[in-house]
């Protein structure tokens, strides 16, 4: 007699409960050296999994492993299986990967400058998708992308569909690979750290959006970062991981009011702390600027006439005091990082620049060089502003064979010496290479390269936005040891609000060029003036407390 058919039903709703994706066991290594080990997690449909630990912990190893995107030969997989809807992924053949990348699986890297090609435009790179896994092409494709587009936020994206990569924001090429990765409807979208660059309103913006059209199209998300702020708004359960393995796991609720591993509760206490010293108004003056204006030409038609000019820095007037520090915040594109690049001469500007007095705006480069020594700049990535072909040592004596400091090289090798013990890591070190250290140490190398010179002024563009919660702790009392020590003046640009609360004396906050509100910080903090930074601080605090507000958008919040 032959066995009796499964019932239909039955079969449907075990498939129906069966995991999207499952993965077990998984290892991990990069030829001898173990990357991850027995790393074992679920992800449901319509269901959103986080991934959390600080650098090297393994989460993108095991992001990138269900994709099969680590370096072959190099990376290994000696145990484990990833399977997608009972689907072994491990072993696939390349060409039924190709079918699952970007169409049942979608990923969005955390660094979107080093992901978009630099050489093709906006609608060349989120149609390519269309065109491979859809066919769309002619006008079907480009009404896709500005759908896509304007589902993700990109102001002007009509405009916008010809914008190499450089020519946007940080937080719009964010925005643009996001929309990529949504081209195709995806079952699972991998999001690597896709927030880390935003400030607080687009990264409430983007949460909120991935919440809706999760709940839209039942998509599941993988979802890594290092912000637990973030997990509390959007996971469902959370994955803690810690030096390539998982220590605890549970759902999100739980493991906030009650964590079980010590290395959970570090990473629930890690915030930056304390409070900077009182404004003092009445210190001596290092920097200032009076009116500055930086517009850039927007040329159309085909003889290429200058019909208009993005307002980047419009009328802005600044003023940074010896020991204190200016903490310049506002969304991406409001012209932070343009003011500081003007202040530094390092982009053509109109307006009065005076530093420690003297008027540099008019000076030409080779006066202005010898004073550069004492206004010193450190960039939001380590990564890509320390060279990958000079030692630690090399970059951090760059400068000073540059400005002709510290004599023969036994004393430079002493001020470097001392600029590496000043920022916390041991000189022993300077032999080796940038890639050989983690991304707080990077950051820590960059700040000693700018020490070594000794200056009055650093400029410091989002420090610690690409860095977990504990080493951004760790950098801000660095930086205000620094401080007292040596009374520098800092102007700060970020988008955490918490970590500017933690450092600066004075606050400016910047929407779309112009300082929309500016005072002593803890006036600012306490009773912002301004319905545009009434609505930062409200989504600094959302982010904190993982409730939505009923309006995410600063300019409705003007209403």
């Amino acid at each position: 007699m032959n066995a009796p058919l499964p019932d239909q039903d039955q079969s449907s709703d075990q498939t129906a409960s069966a995991p999207l994706l499952e993965v077990r066991d998984l290892a991990v290594t990069f030829g001898a050296m173990p990357a991850i080990k027995q790393v074992s997690f679920t992800l449901n449909r319509g269901e959103t999994l986080a991934l959390v630990g600080e650098s090297g912990s393994g989460k993108s190893v095991s992001a990138l492993s269900i994709l099969q995107l680590l370096p072959y030969p190099h990376a290994r997989h000696p145990a484990g299986s990833i399977r997608l809807r009972g689907e072994e992924l491990l072993g696939a053949i390349p060409l039924r990967l190709r079918e699952i990348r970007g169409n049942q699986i979608a990923m969005v890297f955390q660094e979107p400058m080093t992901s978009l090609n630099p050489l093709h435009s906006i609608e060349q790179q989120i149609g390519e998708t269309l065109t491979l896994h859809k066919g769309l092409s002619g006008t079907r494709r480009r009404a896709r992308i500005l759908e896509l587009l304007n589902l993700v936020g990109l102001p002007d994206a009509a405009h916008r569909l010809n914008a190499l990569p450089h020519e946007l924001s940080g937080g719009q090429r964010q925005r643009v690979m996001i929309a990529m990765a949504l081209a195709n409807d995806p079952d699972i979208l991998i999001a690597d750290e896709p927030t880390t660059a935003l400030d607080v309103t687009i990264q409430a913006q983007i949460l909120k959006l991935l919440k809706d059209l999760q709940a839209r199209f039942g998509m599941a998300i993988l979802f890594i970062t290092h912000d637990l702020g973030i997990v509390r708004k959007i996971a469902d359960r959370v994955c803690v991981m810690r030096h390539g393995a998982v220590v605890e796991t549970g759902l999100v609720a739980d493991l906030f009011v009650n964590p079980h591993h010590a290395y959970t509760r570090e990473l629930l206490a890690a915030e930056p702390k304390g409070e900077p010293p009182p404004e003092q108004r009445d210190a001596p003056e290092v920097m200032a600027g009076d009116d500055l204006r930086v517009w850039f030409p927007l040329k159309r038609g085909l003889l290429g006439r200058v019909t208009e000019h993005v307002k980047a820095v419009d009328g802005v007037s600044v003023s940074v005091r010896e020991g204190q520090t200016l903490g310049v915040v506002g969304e991406s594109g409001s012209g932070k990082t343009t003011l500081g690049l003007a202040l530094l001469r390092l982009l053509s500007s109109e307006g009065a620049i005076r530093f420690e007095g003297r008027r540099i705006d008019a000076l030409p480069n080779k006066i202005l060089r010898p004073l550069r020594k004492a206004m010193q700049v450190v960039f939001q990535d380590p990564f890509g502003s320390l060279s990958p072909r000079l030692s630690v040592g090399e970059i951090v004596e760059e400068g000073l064979l540059v400005h002709g400091l510290a004599g023969d090289r036994a004393a430079r090798r002493a001020r470097i010496c001392q600029a590496l013990v000043e920022v916390g890591l041991d000189p022993a070190t300077q032999n080796r290479y940038p890639h050989e250290f983690s991304g707080g140490q990077r950051q820590r190398i960059a700040i000693a390269r700018a020490l070594a010179l000794q200056p009055r002024l650093l400029i410091l563009d989002e420090p610690t936005s690409a860095l977990d919660v504990s080493v951004q702790a760790q950098i801000v009392d660095l930086l205000r040891e620094l401080q007292r020590r040596y009374r520098l003046a800092y102007v700060f640009i970020s988008h955490d609000l918490r970590v500017v609360r933690a450092l600066a004396n004075h606050l400016l906050v910047m929407k779309n060029g112009r300082v929309v509100e500016t005072g002593p910080a803890q006036q600012v903090f306490a009773k912002p003036q301004h319905p545009y930074t009434q609505a930062l601080l409200a989504a600094a605090l959302n982010l904190e407390t993982g409730q939505f507000l009923a309006t995410e958008d600063p300019e409705k919040a003007k209403g």
